[in-house]
């Protein structure tokens, strides 16, 4: 089955940045779409970022659009979020999923059928 862990998260000021990992292992995802969500106490799962592993699309959510980049190493097996602009509000855990859907990527946490234990990011003001 696959495995997928997260990596990166911390404690930054607002205004900084982050980069962070998620390695997946298990299975071949050449058909695949990889996700980014996250989510604080009490709320629902947010779309954050996906991207295709072999065509590389791209969706961002209007919150973190022009300030956050989603990427991928196929060779790797791990794709990136690169956070950058951080603002208090982006703070929650971070969590990466892999499902199909490589030509419409998915925004709902339903899409997707794999998922990592979450990284805590932490915006301070």
């Amino acid at each position: 089955q696959v495995q997928l862990v997260e990596s990166g998260g911390g404690l930054v000021q607002a205004g900084g940045s982050l980069r962070l990992s998620c390695a997946a292992s298990g299975r071949t995802f050449s058909s695949y779409s990889m996700g980014w969500f996250r989510q604080t106490p009490g709320k629902e799962r947010e779309f954050v970022a996906a991207i295709s592993w072999s065509w590389g699309r791209q969706a961002y959510a209007d919150s973190v659009k022009g300030r956050f980049t989603i990427s991928r190493d196929n060779d790797k097996n791990t794709v990136y979020l690169q956070m950058n602009s951080l603002k208090p509000e982006d703070t929650a855990v971070y969590y990466c999923a892999a499902g199909p859907g490589q030509f419409v990527l998915g925004t709902r946490p339903y899409e997707y059928d794999y998922w990592g234990q979450g990284t805590q990011v932490t915006v301070s003001s």
